[in-house]
């Protein structure tokens, strides 16, 4: 077992666990940064959303009051209990033409009348100035809170990049002296390897010429299972004696093939002849059969003409002797006479 291979396989694991452990520990700070860049702006976002809806509210709050709308009146939940009589007093500003309670040419309170319109009018415009200047402070004192936010977040920002990009630098530094690190140990487990290679092939060449293979040693060959049996890849071929024995072993199957042929040649010719003798027999047999059975027909038919005279005789003695008393009238009176 070679040590140092193992040795030097085990150590580059360990570098290349510590490598990757490094590796997830910097991209963990850098999602921990980013998750921080993004919580500050979230919250920047908020405080931006919720100054601008502070302004909203409070911009409302002065410039568009329920009681400043035009259409108030119509909805005042108070209007009954602020209602006043239709007529307080001759200078009632309430007295219209349609209530008949005073009429045309009879502007008695003219003056006061435009009096107290110019002093409403010049409270309006002194309070609408002093409204649009606490709206601009407001406004200009939010700007300010804004752009103060904002350049600290920024600050801390460039502050935050610039501290990862030193610590990427390191981290690449570190990276680049176990890279270099590495490629020395590999190419010198390189050359090593190479020149084990070269010693391990030295000895095989050397062991084959030395071998058995290639002295082509008879004995080689000669199979765990017995001598009778070869180990085909390492068979040289047969010597002179074995060929000799297998050319004897061929005769003799050759001799023995044509005894065989012979014999079963003779044995052919016999089944031959005998199968001649059998037909001849068979035919002879046939033609005494043949025979026999003409002379049985002749006998028959002397027989059967002998029957047929014999036939023909009793006929005519029957037609002429036997039958020849015909009954009369008196023959069958003779019957059913009596009871009985």
């Amino acid at each position: 077992v070679d040590k140092d291979a193992l040795d030097s396989q085990v150590k580059d694991k360990k570098n290349e666990e510590a490598a990757e452990k490094a590796r997830n520990e910097e991209l963990a700070n850098e999602s921990k940064q980013m998750d921080k860049m993004m919580c500050l702006l979230e919250e920047r976002q908020k405080n931006e959303i919720r100054n601008i809806n502070k302004a909203v509210s409070e911009f409302q709050k002065n410039f568009q009051k329920p009681e400043t709308r035009r259409e108030f009146d119509l909805s005042d939940p108070q209007a009954l209990k602020k209602d006043r009589p239709a007529r307080l007093s001759d200078s009632d500003p309430r007295c219209t033409v349609s209530g008949l309670q005073k009429f045309m040419g009879e502007d008695l309170n003219y003056n006061q009348r435009v009096r107290f319109q110019k002093e409403q009018l010049r409270e309006w415009s002194l309070q609408q100035q002093r409204d649009w200047k606490n709206a601009l402070a407001d406004q200009k004192y939010a700007d300010y809170l804004y752009d103060k936010n904002r350049i600290e977040l920024d600050q801390k920002t460039m502050e935050q990049q610039r501290k990862e990009e030193e610590k990427r630098r390191a981290v690449c530094a570190a990276v680049k002296d176990f890279n270099r690190t590495q490629a020395s140990e590999v190419a010198e487990r390189m050359n090593l390897e190479k020149h084990q290679k070269i010693k391990d092939d030295m000895d095989e060449i050397s062991n084959l010429l030395q071998g058995d293979l290639l002295s082509e040693n008879p004995e080689q060959a000669v199979s765990s299972f017995g001598r009778h049996r070869v180990i085909p890849d390492r068979w040289k071929g047969m010597n002179w004696d074995q060929l000799m024995a297998i050319r004897y072993s061929q005769q003799q199957q050759v001799l023995e093939k044509l005894r065989l042929k012979e014999e079963e040649h003779q044995r052919d010719a016999e089944w031959d002849r005998q199968r001649l003798q059998a037909a001849r027999a068979q035919l002879l047999l046939e033609r005494q059969q043949q025979r026999q059975s003409r002379e049985c027909r002749r006998a028959l038919d002397s027989i059967n003409a002998e029957l047929s005279r014999e036939q023909k005789a009793k006929n005519i003695y029957l037609k002429e002797e036997e039958y020849s008393n015909v009954p009369t009238e008196q023959y069958y009176a003779q019957f059913n006479t009596t009871s009985r």
